[in-house]
């Protein structure tokens, strides 16, 4: 079949590397560059998403856990093993026998994972590893096992195992219009397919409305944003923002330390930067936990990108991240979608095609 993608990001690319293995003829369209937003913008992580098990996300959490695993073991000169480290403190709002049984169930979930389990480490060999870390109140912690990776280059990585298969992909080539029917309006191009996959991720129902079509989900726009601070990081860390229930990373990348993310709903309108606030809120909470490291001097790069979430809680820390695939004729819209789980979502979309 001849097959049109609309998006370029990473469940876009996906979804024309699987599409392309079926035999279709796939031709994939990008207004920008490939792979140069929400999927370039991300924490650098291959994970099963451990906090979604507050939200009872199980379905989800084994689907990432299994896909984090294929991504280290498909591309491992672009992926590496990642352990991470969750400290326990006296007076934390989750104590050491709610994050330990959390991660036996997030390693039962992974099944028979190429990963290392969880392990309970004392405060003395913490302090060791990262001598700079809080001391005060702190009772140990639990180091886990996920995956890092170079989000752009394996996106790109992607896009070229999808062109060696004969997937045409033009960039700088923006889809206008759409109809059920499998017909897109590219520049002054009007172009039928016999499927077509709406998986423009943040712009996905914006696209739709534009088009005049209408659909039963509704995206909530989320901005997640990253600093990269000037210190090298011994020890990579999933830590609790002090005051509050939500997390964030502080992650070794390249040399420096990444800290994010934040969730702020903004509208597409709107630039797509870290915002002052959003600063100060990572370096707050940064310097909690490391005191003798803190200050706006440390950074020397930000950047945020704009996550697509499946509109289901008024606070987007609580929402769902599960990701929802719509037919209507000819067309197949993608609502959501996760890094991790991106080469699973583009087998079920590949699915649709019949």
């Amino acid at each position: 079949m001849r097959v049109g993608i609309i998006g370029g990001g990473i469940n876009g690319l996906c979804c024309a590397w699987v599409c392309a293995q079926a035999g279709h003829k796939v031709h994939l369209y990008e207004r920008g560059k490939l792979a140069n937003e929400t999927s370039r913008a991300s924490s650098k992580l291959l994970h099963g998403g451990l906090r979604y098990l507050e939200q009872y996300e199980f379905r989800l959490v084994r689907e990432a856990l299994r896909e984090r695993d294929a991504w280290l073991e498909r591309v491992p000169e672009l992926t590496e093993t990642l352990r991470l480290v969750i400290p326990i403190y006296r007076r934390a709002r989750r104590g050491r026998w709610l994050i330990g049984s959390g991660l036996f169930l997030y390693d039962r979930l992974a099944g028979k994972s190429i990963l290392p389990s969880a392990c309970w480490i004392g405060p003395e060999e913490l302090m060791q590893r990262d001598p700079h870390l809080l001391s005060e109140g702190l009772i140990g912690g639990y180091e886990y096992s996920d995956g890092q990776m170079d989000d752009h280059q394996l996106a790109l990585w992607v896009a070229e195992q999808a062109r060696q298969l004969g997937a045409n992909l033009y960039e700088q080539m923006e889809v206008s219009k759409l109809d059920a029917n499998g017909t897109i309006q590219a520049g002054s191009y009007r172009i039928e397919y016999d499927r077509l996959i709406n998986v423009t991720g943040p712009w996905a129902t914006a696209l739709l409305e534009k088009s005049g079509l209408s659909t039963d989900y509704k995206l909530d726009t989320v901005r997640g944003s990253h600093l990269l601070l000037r210190r090298e990081c011994p020890q990579a860390y999933l830590l609790e923002i002090p005051d509050e229930r939500r997390i964030f990373f502080v992650l070794p990348w390249q040399g420096s330390t990444l800290a994010g993310t934040t969730e702020v709903r903004q509208q597409l309108t709107d630039p797509i930067t870290v915002s002052i606030e959003e600063e100060h809120y990572l370096l707050r909470a940064y310097g909690h936990y490391f005191p003798k490291q803190n200050g706006a001097e440390l950074v020397t790069e930000r950047y945020a990108g704009l996550r697509p979430l499946l509109y289901s809680a008024s606070d987007p820390g609580k929402a769902t991240r599960e990701y929802a695939i719509e037919r209507k004729g000819k067309l197949i819209n993608v609502f959501g979608g996760k890094w991790t789980t991106a080469h699973a979502l583009a087998r079920k979309v590949a699915n649709q095609i019949q």
